[in-house]
């Protein structure tokens, strides 16, 4: 088969579309694919699967500003691969062997280059970690070979391990820049290449940018003297590298004598994940029962006791829901499988176990944490504008109105971990300078006690006490730069601990928030649009909110629209807000909500936020239940407006 000619022959008649029919003879062009990818695109097209083939090749898989995310097994595997299965999806917008290589080749160049600029005569070091989904290790490996075949230095691990290890290993080993292969909790058939840099959090401005021209630079064709794998050079990291991490997953408890005291006892899944290599002993060394969910005690790529591996999801975590009720546990405890997400079940006050929400478990810590370090003297009664909350915008203004009561700083930001960690990187930033401007010297950061840095950071810069995402993301600890699920569970434990020492229930504490601060709601709508078509009816979505401002939602009028593309904002620190497609609107009625397109996934996210003030306690059910008739009304009403302006 002429593949080349066949392909512009489809494209003639319109059977692909012209940036597919662009993309295909591109790759076809270079001689670079090796034998079974040819096979598989004779294959597609032999067998008509046009659409597949748009789907795989219709735009090249985006490098943006946190790596790579996408398919590695399509829908319409070839022979070469089914099985195992034996090669991820040939294709420019599928996560391949190809791909991995140009990801590599041009991180590789961008912190050769940063190094040289800033003149650290050193050795580009890399350290890699991986997830267990398909290909994640095969990856992992590519990554590595690739690297130290292009000069640098590679560290991996000898098996899988969570996101947050990674992230505290790059800082730890003094590594240029970190990789994780994961895709967190997307489907079976997606994975990942998430990238950090030598401040051990999610690649931000300039580096970002730098990454991804780089990355635009390696031509297709210099892909094929990396295909072979070559793990000669490459550095298998020790045991001692677990414990160092484990250590400062300990850190995130505030007060470990409550964990003794408390007697708890706990049922944790990892959902197929990488949760329990680090999250048991931790918590066996603090002295927690826990139960281990068997079924789900075992690496698993195609995660099969779960519709998806989410513990954002009810449906994943029900084997573990089922074995508390059975066993008379306190609490649930979950992580998807790169454990950078943590979701809980408690008990309510008739003993049955109750979800809780991502905004929920946030608020919950935010108000715990903040009270235990005033009684721990980390912070003082009064509270301190130079210690923050940092938070997303689209997670609950309750955490706002506790930061705020407490006397602290709250930072909201855009959607991802990445612009927390950046927040926390310009604290370490301006406490060094001021150091050297007021004292002469600078600390050894990393090596410096936790209430040392505490301190320091309160008197000359900012102190990071709490990091949260509605989406199940959170973080209590600076030694870590991105959101840790390991240290959740930790954080959680600890306050259950506390609850359960002075009878109450996590339903009790949580009512004394809302009578102390309103009673807070949210909920999220989603719509999932997938392949080319699904990626043009969300740009036509996000594009109409531009163009055609909604004038009303549901009857209720919007007052106003906070459009963080066009507008300019500013966080509470008086930096400025970097544009995206991303939209606030208000309602009459005080109601909110926002949307934005998902970063990770084909879907477009709505966001509602409802708030009743509650002044007597005897009227928080009732304020309840008029919060969630308004935000479900509203949510039906804002997705299908989206329907409509997502067209056919």
């Amino acid at each position: 088969m002429n593949l080349t000619a066949s392909i512009l022959a489809l494209g003639e008649n319109e059977k692909l579309l012209p940036s597919t029919v662009e993309n295909m003879t591109q790759w076809l062009s270079g001689d670079f694919l090796p034998d079974w990818a040819r096979q598989s695109l004779e294959e597609l097209v032999r067998n008509e699967s046009f659409e597949e083939l748009d789907d795989r090749f219709y735009k090249n898989l985006e490098f943006g500003t946190g790596g790579m995310r996408g398919r590695t097994i399509g829908r319409v595997p070839t022979e070469a691969e089914r099985g195992t299965p034996q090669h991820p999806a040939i294709g420019s917008n599928a996560l391949n062997d190809f791909n991995i290589i140009r990801a590599t080749a041009g991180l590789f160049n961008y912190a050769k280059g940063y190094l040289l600029r800033h003149q650290i005569f050193d050795t580009p070091k890399l350290v890699i970690a991986h997830d267990v989904r398909h290909f994640s290790r095969y990856f992992c490996q590519l990554c590595a070979s690739t690297w130290t075949r292009l000069g640098g230095l590679a560290m991996m691990f000898e098996g899988p391990r969570s996101t947050p290890q990674l992230s505290f290993s790059v800082r730890n080993l003094g590594a240029t820049a970190g990789v994780v292969i994961t895709a967190s909790h997307n489907p079976p058939h997606d994975n990942g290449f998430k990238v950090y840099f030598r401040d051990g959090a999610q690649v931000v401005e300039p580096h970002a940018s730098g990454i991804i021209g780089q990355v635009d630079r390696v031509d297709l064709a210099d892909t094929a003297h990396h295909l072979e794998v070559d793990l000669g050079d490459v550095v298998i990291l020790p045991e001692s590298m677990d414990e160092a991490y484990q250590s400062a997953v300990m850190e995130a408890a505030l007060d470990k004598s409550l964990f003794q005291s408390g007697r708890l006892k706990v049922v944790f899944s990892s959902l197929h994940g990488t949760g329990g290599i680090a999250t048991l002993p931790v918590l066996q060394k603090l002295g927690v029962a826990v139960d281990k969910v068997p079924q789900q005690d075992t690496f698993d790529p195609g995660f099969r006791t779960v519709t998806s591996p989410n513990p954002e999801n009810a449906e994943a975590l029900s084997l573990a829901i089922k074995q508390a009720e059975a066993t008379g546990a306190d609490l649930v405890a979950a992580t998807d499988p790169d454990c950078d997400r943590m979701g809980v079940a408690v008990r309510d006050g008739e003993g049955k176990m109750q979800l809780l929400s991502g905004n929920v478990i946030g608020s919950v810590m935010a108000e715990y944490r903040i009270s235990q370090m005033k009684e721990l003297g980390v912070l003082a009664p009064a509270g301190s504008s130079r210690a923050a909350i940092i938070k997303s915008f689209v997670t609950t203004p309750l955490q706002d109105a506790i930061g705020k009561t407490h006397g602290l700083k709250v930072i909201n930001t855009l959607t991802g971990f990445k612009w927390i960690g950046e927040k926390i990187h310009q604290y370490e930033q301006i406490l060094q300078k001021e150091l050297m401007v007021e004292r002469g010297y600078k600390i050894d950061y990393d090596n410096t006690s936790y209430s040392k840095r505490a301190d320091l950071l309160q008197e000359f810069s900012t102190f990071f006490v709490l990091g949260c995402e509605e989406s199940y993301g959170y973080l209590g600890s600076d030694a870590i730069r991105d959101k840790d699920g390991n240290a959740a569970v930790v954080m959680f434990c600890e306050i259950a601990a506390y609850l359960k020492n002075r009878g109450l229930t996590f339903l009790d504490y949580l009512d004394q928030l809302y009578c102390k601060y309103g009673y807070y709601l949210e909920s999220l709508g989603q719509l999932r649009y997938e392949g080319a078509a699904g990626a043009e009816k969300i740009k036509r979505i996000l594009d109409s909110y531009r163009a055609d401002t909604p004038r009303e939602v549901g009857g209720i009028a919007v007052s106003e629209m906070q459009d963080f593309g066009v507008q300019d904002f500013r966080d509470a620190d008086g930096n400025p807000i970097p544009k995206q497609d991303f939209f606030f609107l208000r309602l009459e009625n005080g109601y909110r909500y926002a949307v934005r397109g998902s970063g990770t996934e084909p879907k477009i996210k709505f966001y509602i936020f409802g708030r009743e003030s509650v002044e007597d306690p005897s009227d928080l059910e009732e304020k309840k239940k008029r919060a969630r008739t308004n935000v479900e009304a509203l949510r039906q009403a804002i997705l299908s407006d989206a329907d409509r302006r997502a067209g056919s």
